[in-house]
């Protein structure tokens, strides 16, 4: 009998040992503190509550328990399982509209690298999301349909695994026996939330704060964590807001890796609440005596208003007749009053004027006491129009950090078009690449992060949204500055939409010289690599600090081509910005080869802008790629002054070029 209970002693001791070594436990109940949570972006603790996000616009907040959790066996490839649980307010703010929604998250790592705002929820952005190597599992509480993600509804759970094109989702509630009953996740009540995975199944419920824990999850599915969850991992939450704000606030937290009662320790009573009050009025004794009397002055004057009211209808039904044309109608909720565009800018006076677009004049001024930019685009011709249709029908709809957002329009009839735009206080990227002073030049450091910028922008218009947008016209004069420097793409005056399966029809050459793509002017049809040009001619100009075309001197990217072809490319680096610590030599050539990639004058050999983003954020060229640089060079380098005279030729004799 000793001899089998020895081993059996041995065993148990092991088991012990493992599970203690294994065993991870905590348990927050409105006691969150600054050394017990990691706290990352816009983060922060209120009176010990965890609050990831606030009134900030495209934010994200992060927060983590302060040290890696064990989330393997020792030696295996098998998941620990684990139980979470944790009460969660999404609290609405007043007057405004609430977005986007939080995730509770195993992450490899913390901070908010690699992370964006917005629909992203601060657990991935516009290049890595769907990457294996995110590593990244979450549980999505989302407040927000994109289409994108193929989300179900604005009011889900989701099973994230390396994207957000979640694994399975619901909407959010619980069930009631065989009833689902909603909740509604940004009313501002608060829920608790169990996450349990076992036997490689998660199961996740929720219900109000302080119910009992419905006895069928809301969802239930076989999940294989084996491949994304590495041995060690961060646990914690992720939140974030876009143009849509809310606060995202988790009030109580616990966690174990082996007690799965756990979530029963959560304090659910005498919770704050952050219900938006109901604005209601007392029915005191006064506040009759003035009902009666307001009633009695309103049936006094009624004829007298009503007479009145269908006077000015009919004669504004006169104005609109006059002055609208059936396509406004669908723009008809973004107009704004010429007579208040009028007075913002001070009667169009010259003193306002700040610059001009690629089809008009542009005004600084002041609207409902908000600076503003306008436009005035002459629309005496049918090209007009159609150009302030374009800007209209584009930008009006397109969100994004890196793209200018458009306000409002107005017109005055026989006279221009105007669009109003949320004014760009640093001006425009041309004035401070050429037109500043020394102590204003952009440095290294700025002018990439600008080219990101600009870069994301392109990548949202090519690949972000409902349609394909080109925007045919990047230029650095069109790259505008906000406040806190971030750079913007802007001007949509020549942009066009197509689905993303469609080929652009058109065979008029537009746009601006220096930045055209050579098969742009050999058979005027516009495409997602035209735009890919002309962002390869911003690089250069930026990196150089010398436009693409100047008097006197060749055009700049037959320059940098015959530089690359003798290796001497990174002599072309802007004489004001040799010699600083931070330019690297390494990194400049990186750059200018991306820009020659990008202004290679065969189009299927250029890259998506995809690709750039990711090369702008550090990933190298692949050899293929500089191989093809290096072949290219020579032959592009054989030729004048300008690569546009010769580029027939070029095609002819070097490049695989098929017009579609």
């Amino acid at each position: 009998m000793s001899t089998l209970l020895l081993p059996l002693l041995l065993l148990i001791t092991y088991l012990s040992l493992l599970t203690s070594v294994s065993s991870v436990e905590f348990i927050y109940n409105t006691n969150f503190n600054f050394t017990n949570t990691l706290l990352h972006g816009n983060a922060t603790i209120e009176s010990s509550i965890l609050t990831l996000t606030n009134r900030s616009t495209f934010s994200v907040g992060r927060a983590f328990y302060p040290s890696k959790i064990p989330t393997k066996s020792p030696n295996s490839s098998t998941p620990l399982p684990f139980s979470t649980s944790f009460i969660f307010s999404i609290a609405p703010f007043k007057d405004l509209l609430p977005g986007h929604g939080f995730a509770f998250i195993l992450t490899p790592s913390a901070g908010t690298t690699g992370v964006s705002s917005a629909q992203h929820l601060g657990l991935f952005n516009l290049t890595n999301n769907g990457s294996p190597n995110n590593h990244v599992f979450g549980i999505e509480f989302d407040v927000f349909d994109n289409q994108e993600f193929n989300d179900i509804n604005d009011n889900h759970v989701g099973v994230d695994i390396n994207s957000l094109v979640s694994f399975t989702s619901h909407a959010a509630g619980f069930w009631s026996g065989d009833k689902f009953e909603d909740l509604k996740l940004n009313d501002g009540e608060n829920y608790q939330v169990w996450i349990d995975y076992l036997d490689s199944r998660v199961n996740v419920t929720m219900a109000l704060a302080g119910h009992k824990r419905s006895q069928r999850p809301l969802i239930s599915e076989s999940v294989n964590l084996s491949e994304v969850l590495l041995d060690e991992m961060y646990v914690g939450f992720g939140g974030a807001t876009g143009q849509l704000v809310e606060s995202h606030k988790i009030l109580a937290w616990s966690f174990s890796n082996s007690n799965f009662s756990i979530g029963d320790a959560l304090v659910t009573a005498n919770l704050p609440s952050f219900v938006l009050p109901n604005e209601s009025v007392l029915m005191s004794k006064g506040f009759i005596v003035g009902i009666i009397t307001g009633v009695l002055f309103v049936i006094g004057s009624a004829v007298v208003i009503f007479v009145l009211f269908l006077r000015r209808k009919r004669n504004k039904r006169k104005e609109l007749q006059e002055d609208i044309e059936d396509w406004e109608l669908e723009y008809w909720p973004h107009r704004v009053r010429y007579e208040d565009i009028y007075a913002a800018t001070k009667e169009f006076s010259e003193q306002n004027a700040i610059g001009f677009g690629g089809n008009g004049k542009v005004y600084k001024g002041l609207l409902q006491g908000v600076q503003v930019a306008v436009k005035r685009i002459p629309c005496d011709s049918e090209h007009g129009m159609r150009e302030f249709l374009s800007e209209i029908s584009s930008l009006g709809r397109l969100k994004h950090r890196n793209v200018v957002p458009l306000k409002g329009w107005s017109k005055k009839e026989k006279g221009s078009l105007i669009l109003i735009y949320d004014y760009m206080d640093n001006g425009s990227l041309d004035k401070r690449i050429f037109d500043c002073d020394e102590r204003a030049i952009f440095g290294w450091e700025e002018r990439i992060k600008v080219l990101k910028d600009v870069a994301h922008g392109i990548l949202y218009l090519h690949e972000g949204w409902e349609v394909k947008v080109l925007h045919r016209d990047i230029k650095s004069s069109n790259v505008l500055l906000d406040k806190d420097m971030n750079a913007r793409l802007g001007d949509f005056g020549l942009a066009r939409m197509h689905h993303h399966e469609q080929i652009a029809h058109t065979s008029q050459v537009i746009g601006t010289v220096g930045f055209m793509a050579p098969e742009l002017i050999h058979t005027g049809r516009a495409s997602t690599q035209t735009d890919v040009f002309s962002f390869g001619v911003l690089v250069l100009e930026v990196v150089c600090g010398r436009r693409p075309t100047e008097e006197t001197k060749p055009a700049l990217v037959t320059w940098l081509w015959k530089l690359k072809e003798k290796g001497e490319e990174c002599s072309a680096l802007d004489e004001r910005l040799k010699g600083r610590s931070e330019c690297k030599i390494d990194e400049v050539k990186r750059v200018l080869h991306l820009g020659l990639l990008c202004t290679h004058p065969d189009p299927l050999v250029r890259p998506s802008m995809r690709q750039v983003v990711k090369v702008l954020e550090g990933e190298n060229l692949d050899a293929n790629l500089l191989d093809r640089i290096n072949s290219a060079a020579g032959y592009v380098g054989s030729f004048g002054n300008s690569i546009h005279p010769t580029i027939e030729d070029i095609f002819s004799s070097h490049c695989s070029f098929t017009t579609q």
